[in-house]
């Protein structure tokens, strides 16, 4: 063959490989996570990370016939990260919040648990606040919202109380209970949980999520989970993928991907794996 057909040849080639659909054309996506919120995500002895999102997230990649490449990000940067474009999507834990979203777009949800405190079972704040109770929708001021706001303000009035920085946690803390208790910020909630059990702080705020399978371990097996969980209103509609805005098909390959898994019951059986409970959000 000439060098001339070879080089149309090849030129045909190109054409037909450009010709091709997106979804014909195997696409790789980064994803951002944290590595450091067990049983949601988290960074194993070897380096890798595994945990409920980390599972989700190769699954929904795997049935979308996706290459997916996972990144690990300190939460209070991975908004900006997302931006930059250091990734394509996140997957840490994220609540779909109102003010998140006036910078990044959502996936459907897929998971959802309350928030809760913690604290330590020698505490006399065990008792002040009571075990674990109901659940208190907080989009809007009810009597129940209002007389568990009240309980909590008792007993905490004068406390320390550790939380994550840059979560939904720490905006329910600047809302509801500034001038009530003394805010301790933390990089990671196993961090808090360490600082719980040496007394350095009163109680821990967090998802129940993390609490309840941390209580089961050793670290945690000094710690009470307190009181009425927190949900809705500035707690958000649930987790969902963070991803740019206006990158609409991104969105929709874990839209996609998360109402089949949703549909088939791959995602509760994901939560029951890791959470211990069905967390999943319609």
């Amino acid at each position: 063959m000439s060098r001339k057909l070879v080089f149309a040849a090849l030129a045909g080639l190109f054409v037909a490989a450009a010709a091709l659909p997106a979804d014909a054309q195997q696409r790789t996506l980064r994803i951002g996570t944290e590595g450091a919120y067990a049983p949601w995500n988290a960074t194993d002895t070897a380096g890798k990370l595994v945990g409920f999102e980390i599972d989700l997230g190769n699954e929904i990649c795997k049935r979308q016939n996706i290459q997916c490449e996972w990144v690990a990000q300190a939460f209070d940067g991975i908004i900006p990260a997302l931006v930059a474009r250091r990734f394509d999507a996140i997957m840490a834990g994220m609540s779909i919040t109102e003010r998140r979203l006036e910078t990044i777009d959502f996936s459907q949800p897929y998971a959802g648990t309350p928030s809760i405190f913690a604290v330590l079972k020698t505490s006399p704040l065990a008792a002040a606040i009571g075990p674990a109770a109901d659940r208190v929708p907080m989009g809007e001021d009810t009597p129940a919202r209002k007389a568990a706001l009240d309980k909590l303000s008792a007993a905490l009035r004068g406390k320390t109380v550790g939380v994550q920085r840059a979560t939904i946690q720490e905006g329910f803390l600047n809302d509801f209970m500034k001038g009530v208790v003394t805010t301790r910020l933390y990089d990671t909630n196993e961090n808090l949980l360490l600082d719980i059990n040496a007394g350095r702080v009163d109680a821990g705020f967090a998802s129940y999520s993390y609490w309840l399978p941390a209580t089961e371990k050793e670290a945690g097996r000094n710690i009470a989970i307190v009181g009425n969980g927190f949900s809705g209103g500035g707690f958000g509609r649930g987790v969902g993928v963070g991803v740019r805005k206006g990158d609409a098909a991104t969105k929709k390959i874990f839209d996609d991907g998360l109402a089949e898994l949703k549909k088939d019951g791959t995602v509760k059986a994901l939560a029951l794996k890791w959470f211990k409970f069905d967390a999943t959000v319609d």
